[in-house]
């Protein structure tokens, strides 16, 4: 079983920037998964910011050139690194994973709440 901790949550004047980690214990061999983080602002539904992959990562439209997402398998922990921040970016934002062989994130972490004030 996976477990998946996030951090570096917080509130941000626009324009700001923050960095998220999460962070993966309960099986170590970390590369075997394949890692994104959501976002899911009230109301609205759970939408992929950016997934992780061998060769380039893939961003939501609307966080392209702003978000970058990393990934240390040595420390087993994902870093989405959100620059130039809008308050549309106010959401909560999880960590995912998915066996890479398998289509579906099974393994979610708690979440750490944005906010972004104008």
């Amino acid at each position: 079983q996976l477990q998946l901790v996030e951090s570096g949550g917080g509130s941000v004047q626009a324009g700001g920037s923050l960095r998220l980690s999460c962070t993966a214990a309960g099986y170590t061999y970390y590369k075997d998964y394949c890692m994104a983080w959501f976002r899911q602002a009230p109301g609205t539904e759970r939408e992929a910011v950016a997934v992780a992959r061998d060769g380039p990562s893939t961003y939501a439209q609307s966080v392209k050139g702003r978000f970058i997402i990393s990934k240390d398998n040595a420390k087993a922990t994902l870093y989405l690194l959100m620059n130039s921040l809008k308050p549309e970016d106010t959401a909560m934002y999880y960590c995912a994973a998915r066996l890479c062989d398998s289509p579906d994130f099974i393994y979610w972490g708690q979440g750490t709440r944005v906010t972004v004030s104008s």
